[in-house]
């Protein structure tokens, strides 16, 4: 019986971003060095997954505001664009390698969401297909490089899920948001436009439909940061805004939901932070 480590693949690199280490490094030093950090440390962040030439400044804002000190489990979810799911799904690697330094899941973690029979198990091959959370795995590297020995990740990809299960899965996850030691990281770029989207809501009181888009965006992205689950659905409800994230955001907003009225949650509009792009045309 083969005792082998099951890695994925950093299967982006070299395309959507540099696989050269030290190339990236430098990137991400530079783009995070241009970003400013707030008072209190994130507990968790809404970023893009894009190709890096488009999102990787931007993502910095995001990235800028975890607490390396603090921080020793990060849970990345992810939505799936290339396989149908009506659940999440756990990996089936043990290792996800990045250009930087390879990141370890947390089996212990993983085995207790796996006896909850409410995830399914993706394959290799659709792991590394998928870039929703692995676009998240070097700035997550790099962020935490001076406590890399400690960390560990808890990658969730996440399928189109009713308002019931995001409720269903915010509860399970709950109780991991209330440890301080764990950061939530949503991958998730927001509006895409254009007849190749299938999308060209436009607002003309905006006027150019570039700024119809921008507040568009900005209108959801307030509302997520009331935290309120119900306010964010009825807005995808209204407007059908393309954000490829909703699922992930969704529950995300269920866990905080959940945890909104104990004491453990007293500044938790500082604790999110959304940074991320929208894709015009």
């Amino acid at each position: 019986m083969s005792n082998r480590t099951v890695c994925r693949e950093a299967s982006h690199a070299g395309s959507w971003y540099t696989a050269s280490g030290s190339q990236l490094n430098t990137q991400l030093e530079g783009w995070l060095s241009q970003a400013q950090s707030t008072v209190s440390p994130a507990r968790a962040i809404i970023a893009p997954h894009a190709g890096y030439s488009y999102c990787g400044a931007c993502a910095a804002h995001a990235y800028k505001q975890i607490d390396p000190s603090v921080t020793r489990r990060v849970f990345i979810l992810g939505p799936s664009h290339h396989v149908p799911l009506s659940r999440c799904a756990l990996s089936s690697a043990e290792v996800y390698k990045t250009p930087l330094y390879d990141l370890r899941i947390d089996q212990e973690v993983y085995a207790d969401l796996w006896k909850t029979g409410m995830f399914e198990r993706m394959s290799l091959q659709t792991d590394e297909d998928e870039h929703s959370i692995e676009m998240h795995l070097p700035y997550t590297a790099k962020a935490m490089e001076s406590h890399k020995d400690e960390l560990s990740i808890v990658p969730v990809l996440v399928g189109s899920l009713s308002e019931s299960k995001e409720q269903d899965y915010g509860k399970l996850l709950s109780r991991y948001l209330a440890d301080p030691s764990n950061l939530f990281i949503i991958s998730s770029d927001f509006c895409h436009w254009g007849q190749r989207f299938r999308y060209t809501y436009y607002d003309e009181a905006q006027g150019e439909i570039h700024r119809s888009i921008e507040h568009l965006d900005k209108m959801g992205m307030g509302i997520i940061e009331t935290l309120d689950p119900m306010s964010f659905t009825n807005y995808l409800k209204k407007y059908h805004n393309t954000i490829c994230g909703r699922h992930p955001i969704g529950v995300l907003l269920n866990v905080t939901f959940v945890n909104s009225s104990f004491q453990f949650f007293p500044q938790i509009l500082d604790w999110i932070q959304v940074w991320t792009l929208t894709w015009p045309f």
